[in-house]
Order: structure tokens, then C-alpha cells, then sequence
């Protein structure tokens, strides 16, 4: 006994260390828009961008491909952010009224983000809570000090990096200005450009005193009769602006003559009607002629009250950028000796950068930190190892969006970026008109507004809005299929062209008697011929009758031909001879739900909790700025609000939480997965092509396909015979069908092996197909379809598998690579089982599973990594295996005043692991490239953090 249990024991840790080689398990990098963001910083000597969100996040961006994220402990929102002058430092502050000390520190050549230091300001006992909640901080260009003003009118200094209060240099301005009344909140804290002994401190109540720090004693006071918004000291160290609560601002001198009571001037640039505050104003010179103001809001309240604007006025060009969501904060790119270069505004949804040096202020696409969701992300499809071919001619990958359009991403790098961005609308007839988005203001409109940024919150139709996507990367065809029924197959063409798309339709009801649809109208195709650009144009459509959501897809780009299935039944259709061939009922005829189409009724889930959120956002801004009282009754609303959204989730037979499952359970026809096969169906010595479906009430149909040959394929029709269908005993929805070959290898994907990507299957020995529902996965052979080994997923915890794919593994120093199934389960686990033996190999938790969304959102790529989406606009990105991942791995160095050299620009080096050899293979659709760890790569120190599209580099960041 004992000698066997030692063998035993050798042979497992065999096994283990296999295991090591192959999986391990990463959440790598987090790709688009933080979701919720609160506040903005930069680092001029850095060239380090900043942004905190409402959870407690705080990631920051250098060159493409440098990223840091770090995240506070307390999930409270972050309010402010502040760099240390010429320092790796930064100081953050919550809205729980902490204050938070990060640097980035270097570790084996790469930095990371770490918080060193917490505090919280203490007032003398007794006071008023008040007397110590920081409004206003000033980051001292000293590097040592930390000035925080209190809504109770103070202002403490603080002695950093070790938070320690430096009581005699607090500021207390003796109140003989405003008829002894309160001054209010420090609403700003501004050092002279010119001399840092100097801070000028602004009240809410509009004085504003000039204090000197070496004397300890204000040197002027500045009377202003509206409500101060905020403060601007120019770069003469003279002149100041300050903005207020009326719409108006004013510019002061410094003269030393005390105190000033007139403005030098006073102006209210939308004035005439009551205007809205101006929140945020700078002036920045400019090489020739008159500076460049900048300023936020001052809108006519009644008109444009509701409008986010920041207006941009430079001697005769005046322009008010519209933006669709509000502004959270902004800066300029350049310094005070030279004039601006760029206006960089982050809105509650995206991040604009507006150029100020070209003509008519275009907005520059950034390479990184893209609104992923400018219109809501309705299903995400990767596509790995792209031919160049292909690459080149699409620069391509596909994130579906509810207005009906197909956004390509490369996904080979940590930045996502935009490639390509295809509109499926124009071949509806739909109501918007694609001119109302972009008038840009009428010739002498005032305010002079200009719509910018994409994040588009409003869907023009949901029926637009795409649910399943599929693209053959070896022939350019795409299909993408979407909420009404519709199934649309594009082709590749580098020219623009003209052309009629004529929809066949479907009837996938097939006569069943006593249905009635009560779900949305199908949408209206238009008869005239449509102008589509170049880029992938649709040639043929099939509409499904009913009209209700694709569910399935499944494209054989060798024989041309598209499945599609929904709620009622399954069809096929052939793109060449454009004709549908087949098509099957699976509805029951007690499946009365069906017809009406209850997917409608969970419509876009993620729009109503969006809409919610707005409204809260509403009254959440409407409130006054610097009281939290209100946060305990939100984080209430927003509990309830989620709740609710859950619940509604629950109704979309997806989410089901139902264990017995009885044949008259609802949507028992529902088709989950379509899957072509050239495999052994009818004989164990002929294969053919055939088609297998899979139902949610645990029935797989396979038909049996006669394509012709390549000479008489435009003539001769295609046929399709029904050949098995199989019911598993447990009715369990299948969510995913795959045939093994001879090898126990999955079967490669169409032209696959004719582009020498993949061997020939192995055709001799049997074939095996492997059913995975919720529950189980089964594997039977073929031709015979008998059982021959399950694994059962553990129904105590109520385990179901949600997503399932196939991925290819290996290690780092072994070429061979093994095929395994990659699993995520509604607790929002993946499992990796191995192929052909179908074991549990590891299994990781991922995904929170109270987040149906980000589960429901999984796609996994072909080398075993995969995205969910974490927030409707942050794809997080994750890795389960050893060989291949993609993450930041980055050094930042300190700015060039403190260290002897001093070449021009900061140092950023990426020192992410690069690709193998470059191949065509190593072009990732939005999602990967296979890398080995390998040298450093340092990027150019001279590379601007935004660069206009025309320059745009990629690194081999990965």
C-alpha cells in the first residue's frame, strides 16, 4: 500500500507542476474610460496624467502603454488629486475627508504605485467638523508643504511626505472685511507664479486675501461683492482672475495698495439674462496677439442652463465646446512661458483633448482611455492572431454598441485602441436623422456652440443595437446580427460603393397555429440603393419573422454559408446564392412567453440603471458642492436601484435561477449555440459538412449538409437533411458544442488550414462531439452518439456555466501547445478543463457573482486570456495562462530638476515584455499578441502623451 501511495503521490506532483507550467491566473490590465471618474490631476514634469473615480480609484497615464492603477482602501470618492511639484508624489483627497500620500517607486526596473501615507486633519477639541473639512488644496512648489484650506475658513499647513501639521504657520485672516460675518469656505488656494512666498487665499463669500508666508501677514485684500468660484494667477504674477456664481469674473492688480474694493475690469461674457457660475477659469499667453481664456459654464441659465460648456476665447475665434456629459475638471497642456498646445477636459464619460494650435480647435484622438461605451456595449466578439493582410486593410476587432454599429479595437497592446468604426443603421429606415447630431451651431448662434467628444447617451433605436458578432479573418466576410431579427453579412472593400441589401425573410414559425407576436415591429429596410463607405459594406440580409433578438451565429466562410438562431427556431441561409436553405421550429407550443418577446421587457438594462444613475447624478450635482450629508441616503438609492436592475435581469432566460427544469419551463426553444462541422454524422467512413444546434431546454439537432463543388457552387443548391438530435435527461440549456477529431483536438476553423495556421483534423480514428450545458459536460462519439465520459459541474452551489471556449495553451519554454476549455460560471469562476479527457485542471475566482452584467459581458480569447466588463465603460482584462499576457510594465523616472542630466522630456520606459518573432500571426483583433518575457523596450523619452492622429506610434508594448 504504501509504495503505491508514494507512486501516487509522484505521479500528482507530475501533474502539478504541468499545471504550473501552463495556467496562471492574472487580472492584467483594465482597458477604456474609468467608470464614474471625480477628479483630475497632471504632473508637467512628469508628463503623468491622473484620474480618481466615485470607488476609490486612481490610475494614471503616461506615454501609450505606461499605466499605473492603484486603489484606496476606504470606497469613498476621490475629490481631488494633486502632484508634488517636481517630485514622484502625489496627494489625493476622499470625500471622507482623508488625505492620502502616493509615489511611484522602482522595483526590478519597473515602478510601482504605492500609498505611503494617510491623515486626516485634526482642529482643536471641541470644534465643529467644519473648522477641519478641506476644501481647498495647494500642492507648495517647495515640495515641502501642503497648504488645505476648511470650509470653516481656515487654512492648515501640513509638512510632507510625513503629514505632520505645522501648527504656527497656520493661516487665520482676521475678518474685518465682510462686516464681521463668516467668510465661509476656502474656495481656492494659489501661489505667485513668480515669488512661492506668496499665496493668495479666495472665501467663498468673495474676499480674497493676499498672505505672505515669510511675515505670517496678509499683504492685500481683494473685495469682490459675488460668491467666488475660483481664482487664476496670471503669469506676470500681477494680474488675477477670479470667477463667480453670477456668470461673471473679474481681473484684479496686485499694487501693494490696501485694500482694493473696483476690479480692474468685470466682465459677464454670456451676461444680459441671469447666467450659471463660471466654476473654473485660466488665461494663458499666447506667442502673438491676446491670450487664450478658458472658463466653465457662465451659461444663460434659463436657455442653456442644463448645457456642460467650457468656453474658449482667443483674440477673434470664440467657441463654446458642448459636451454630452458633465465636466468634472480640466487643465492645459503647455506652460506659463509657452502658449497652450492642447485643452484636455475629463466629462463624467470620456476624456476630450482639443488641439489650440491648428485651425478651427480639432478634437485629437488619444491613444489610450477611449469611451468604450460612447454608445452602450451590447456584446464584445475577439478575434486573435489577424493576418496582416486583413490588419492592414481594417486595422480591426469588434465591441457591438446599442446604436448599431461594430467598433474594431486593437487589442494587441495595454491600450486599446480605435481602429475602425462601422455603422450597420444606414441600410434601416430609421427616425434620427444622421444630420441632427452634427450641427455644429448655426452662423451667428450665441453662445457659439460646438458639439464635441463621442459618448452618445442616447440610443436612436434599440432594435439597432447588435447582439451577436462573427468575423472569418481569412476571407474579410462579417456577420453581425441584432435585436429585431436582423442578420447582416459585409464583405471587405477598400472602395466606397453603392448597392442595393434586400432582406430575405425568414419564417422560422413555420406555420405553428394560434401564435401571435406582441414584441417589437421588425425594422424597415430601405428600397433605394445605399452609398457605403470603405470598410466592411453589407451585400445581403436575413430578417428573422418574429422579429425578436439573434441569439445564435455561426459563419462558414468555406461554404459560405450563416446560421442564426433565436427564441422560435433555428435557419440557415447561403450568402453566395443569397437564399435562405432551412430553417427549424423549436418552440413548444406551451412556450406562450416567447411571443412576447420578454427580452424586449429587459430591454437595455444597462440604460434604465444608466438613466437612474443619471437622475441621481442630477440631484447629486444640484446639491451644494461641498456637503456629503446627502451620501448615506444615495449609496441607498443606489443599492435599490441595482437591486431592481437584478431583479429585471432575472426575467432574461439567461439569468434564470431555476433548478428542476421542466419541459413546459419557458423558452425551452431558445437556441443557444449553432455549430458548423466537417465531421462523421451519418457513417463512421464518410465525413460531411453538418450543422448542430443547441437549445436552452437541452436539445441538440444535427443536420447533415450537401454543399457543392467549387464549379457548380453558384448553380447547384445547397441541401440539408436532418441527421440526430439528442435530448439531454437533465434538460439543461447547452451553452456550447465542440468536435474533437481522431487526436482529441478540437476542429479547426474554416480556411484555417488552407492559410497553413492549423493542421488537417485527424480523420482516422473516431470523432468525438462534446456537449457543455450549465450543468454538464458530455462527451459522445460519433457517428453513434453514445455517451462515453461526463463531468458534472457540482449543482450544490448552484454552479452553472455561463461562457465556455476553447483555448490553446503552453508553457514558456515548451513550443508544444494543448487545447483546453476555458469556463466561467454564473459565481463568476473559471474553470480550465483539460481535452480530450475532460478533467478539472484549475479553477480561479474572477468575477464578483453578484455583477450579472460583467459576467454576462465575458468573452475569452484563443489563448487564454479574456475581458468582462467591469463598469458599462472598462473592459478588465485577465490571463490564465503562463505564456501569454499583456500588462503595463513601466518606469517612471524623477523629473529631470532633481537628477544631474537633464535631457528635454521625462522618462518613461515601458518595459513590457515584447512579442516573438513578428509574423503576421502576431496581429491581435481586439484582443492579443502572444509575447515571451523578454529584453526591456524603452520607449522614446521624447514621445508627447497625446499625439495627433497623423503620428500615432505603437510600441511593442506586448
Amino acid at each position: 500500500g504504501t509504495m503505491k501511495r508514494f507512486r501516487r503521490h509522484g505521479h500528482e506532483s507530475q501533474r502539478d507542476k504541468h499545471k504550473q507550467d501552463l495556467y496562471q491566473f492574472n487580472k492584467t490590465v483594465e482597458h477604456g474610460f474609468p467608470h464614474q471618474p471625480s477628479a483630475l490631476g497632471f504632473s508637467p514634469s512628469l508628463a503623468l496624467l491622473a484620474i480618481g473615480t466615485r470607488s476609490g480609484a486612481i490610475k494614471l497615464y503616461g506615454t501609450p502603454g505606461v499605466e499605473f492603477m492603484g486603489l484606496h482602501d476606504e470606497n469613498a470618492a476621490v475629490t481631488q488629486v494633486h502632484f508634488l511639484p517636481n517630485q514622484v508624489g502625489m496627494v489625493t483627497l476622499l470625500d471622507d475627508n482623508s488625505l492620502h500620500m502616493w509615489t511611484l517607486r522602482a522595483h526590478n526596473g519597473m515602478s510601482e504605485l504605492l500609498e505611503i501615507g494617510r491623515f486626516t486633519l485634526s482642529g482643536p477639541p471641541g470644534a465643529p467638523p467644519s473648522v477641519t473639512r478641506v476644501t481647498a488644496v495647494l500642492a507648495h512648489s517647495s515640495g515641502e508643504l501642503l497648504m488645505l484650506g476648511t470650509e470653516g475658513g481656515h487654512v492648515f499647513v501640513v509638512e510632507v511626505p510625513g503629514f505632520r501639521e505645522l501648527e504656527e504657520n497656520n493661516i487665520s485672516v482676521e475678518n474685518d472685511y465682510v462686516g464681521r460675518r463668516n467668510l465661509e469656505c476656502v474656495e481656492a488656494l494659489h501661489e505667485n507664479p513668480l515669488n512661492p512666498r506668496q499665496v493668495l487665499i479666495g472665501y467663498g463669500r468673495g474676499l480674497m486675501v493676499l498672505w505672505d508666508l515669510d511675515r505670517q501677514r496678509p499683504i492685500q485684500h481683494f473685495l469682490c461683492t459675488q460668491q467666488l468660484e475660483s481664482v487664476w494667477w496670471m503669469e506676470d504674477g500681477v494680474n488675477i482672475l477670479s470667477s463667480h456664481s453670477d456668470g461673471s469674473y473679474c481681473q484684479w492688480t496686485v499694487t501693494g495698495e490696501d485694500p482694493q474694493t473696483e476690479p480692474e475690469k468685470q466682465e459677464t461674457p454670456y451676461g444680459a439674462f441671469p447666467c450659471k457660475a463660471i466654476s473654473k477659469i485660466i488665461q494663458l499667453p499666447s506667442k502673438q496677439g491676446p491670450p487664450f481664456l478658458i472658463f466653465s459654464g457662465g451659461m444663460p441659465r434659463a436657455s442653456y442652463g442644463d448645457r456642460h460648456c467650457i468656453s474658449v476665447i482667443h483674440s477673434k475665434f470664440h467657441e463654446a465646446l458642448d459636451f454630452t456629459s458633465r465636466i468634472i475638471d480640466f487643465f492645459c497642456f503647455g506652460s506659463f512661458t509657452c502658449e497652450p498646445s492642447a485643452l484636455v477636459v475629463l466629462v463624467e464619460e470620456e476624456l476630450v483633448v482639443v488641439d489650440l494650435q491648428s485651425e478651427g480647435w480639432p478634437v485629437i484622438q488619444t491613444p489610450y482611455l477611449v469611451p468604450l461605451h460612447c454608445s452602450a456595449i451590447t456584446c464584445s466578439h475577439h478575434v486573435s492572431s489577424i493576418p496582416l493582410k486583413l490588419w492592414e486593410r481594417v486595422q480591426a476587432a469588434g465591441a457591438q454598441h446599442e446604436d448599431g454599429t461594430v467598433r474594431f479595437w486593437d487589442a494587441s497592446g495595454v491600450c486599446l485602441y480605435p481602429m475602425y468604426k462601422l455603422s450597420t443603421a444606414g441600410v434601416f429606415l430609421t427616425d434620427a436623422d444622421p444630420n441632427d447630431n452634427m450641427n455644429q451651431g448655426s452662423e451667428g448662434e450665441w453662445p457659439p456652440f460646438r458639439k464635441v467628444g463621442c459618448f452618445d447617451p442616447y440610443s436612436d433605436d434599440p432594435r439597432l443595437g447588435i447582439q451577436k458578432i462573427h468575423l472569418c479573418k481569412y476571407s474579410g466576410y462579417l456577420t453581425v446580427a441584432g435585436t429585431a431579427g436582423q442578420i447582416l453579412i459585409l464583405e471587405l472593400n477598400d472602395e466606397a460603393a453603392e448597392q442595393m441589401v434586400e432582406a430575405t425573410v425568414v419564417d422560422l414559425l413555420q406555420g405553428q397555429e394560434g401564435f401571435r407576436w406582441k414584441g417589437q415591429a421588425r425594422l424597415d429596410v430601405r428600397e433605394e440603393p445605399v452609398l457605403f463607405p470603405p470598410g466592411f459594406q453589407p451585400f445581403a440580409l436575413v430578417q428573422c419573422q418574429p422579429p425578436a433578438v439573434v441569439t445564435a451565429i455561426a459563419l462558414h466562410s468555406e461554404w459560405k454559408l450563416v446560421a442564426f438562431g433565436t427564441s422560435h427556431g433555428f435557419g440557415f441561409y447561403d450568402y453566395h446564392q443569397k437564399n435562405n436553405i432551412m430553417v427549424k421550429c423549436t418552440l413548444n407550443p406551451s412556450d406562450q412567453v416567447t411571443m412576447e418577446g420578454p427580452l424586449s421587457r429587459v430591454k437595455s438594462i444597462k440604460k434604465s440603471l444608466r438613466q437612474s444613475f443619471r437622475r441621481i447624478r442630477r440631484s447629486r450635482v444640484s446639491m451644494r458642492k461641498h456637503h456629503a450629508t446627502n451620501a448615506a441616503k444615495l449609496q441607498e438609492i443606489n443599492a435599490r436601484l441595482e437591486a431592481e436592475a437584478l431583479q429585471e435581469m432575472e426575467l432574461a432566460p439567461v439569468q434564470r435561477k431555476i433548478e428542476a427544469r421542466s419541459s413546459d419551463d419557458s423558452f425551452t426553444g431558445l437556441v443557444r449555440t449553432l455549430y458548423f462541422a466537417d465531421t462523421f454524422v451519418s457513417d463512421g467512413s464518410h465525413s460531411t459538412p453538418s450543422l448542430w444546434a443547441g437549445t436552452n431546454g437541452g436539445a441538440v439537432f444535427a443536420y447533415v449538409l450537401r454543399v457543392p463543388s467549387l464549379e457548380r457552387r453558384a448553380e447547384d443548391p445547397v441541401v440539408a437533411h436532418a441527421a440526430k438530435e439528442i435530448q439531454l435527461m437533465h434538460r439543461a440549456p447547452v451553452v456550447g458544442l465542440v468536435v474533437l477529431d481522431g487526436k482529441g483536438t478540437p476542429l479547426p476553423e474554416p480556411l484555417e488550414v488552407a492559410h497553413d495556421l492549423a493542421r488537417s483534423p485527424e480523420m482516422h480514428g473516431s470523432h468525438h462531439l462534446l456537449v457543455v450545458s450549465e450543468e454538464q459536460f458530455k462527451l459522445f462519439t460519433l457517428p453513434k452518439v453514445s455517451s462515453k465520459s461526463k463531468l458534472k459541474l457540482t449543482a450544490v452551489d448552484g454552479s452553472r456555466v455561463r461562457r465556455v471556449g476553447v483555448a490553446w495553451f503552453g508553457s514558456r519554454t515548451d513550443e508544444q501547445l494543448e487545447s483546453s476549455l476555458v469556463v466561467l460560471t454564473n459565481q463568476g469562476e473559471l474553470h480550465v478543463i483539460s481535452l480530450p479527457s475532460i478533467k478539472m485542471m484549475v479553477h480561479y475566482p474572477c468575477i464578483r457573482r453578484e455583477d450579472v452584467s460583467g459576467i454576462a459581458s465575458c468573452v475569452f480569447t484563443k489563448f487564454g486570456q479574456g475581458f468582462y466588463l467591469m463598469s458599462p465603460s472598462e473592459f478588465e482584462r485577465f490571463s490564465l495562462s503562463t505564456r501569454w499576457v499583456v500588462e503595463p510594465r513601466c518606469l517612471v523616472e524623477a523629473p529631470l530638476q532633481m537628477r544631474p542630466k537633464n535631457p528635454s522630456s521625462p522618462v518613461h520606459r515601458d518595459q513590457a515584455s515584447t512579442p516573438r518573432e513578428r509574423s503576421a500571426r502576431d496581429h491581435h483583433l481586439c484582443l492579443l499578441r502572444p509575447n515571451t518575457v523578454s529584453p526591456p523596450n524603452p520607449l522614446h523619452a521624447d514621445q508627447p502623451l497625446f499625439t495627433p492622429p497623423a503620428s500615432v506610434r505603437f510600441t511593442a508594448a506586448t
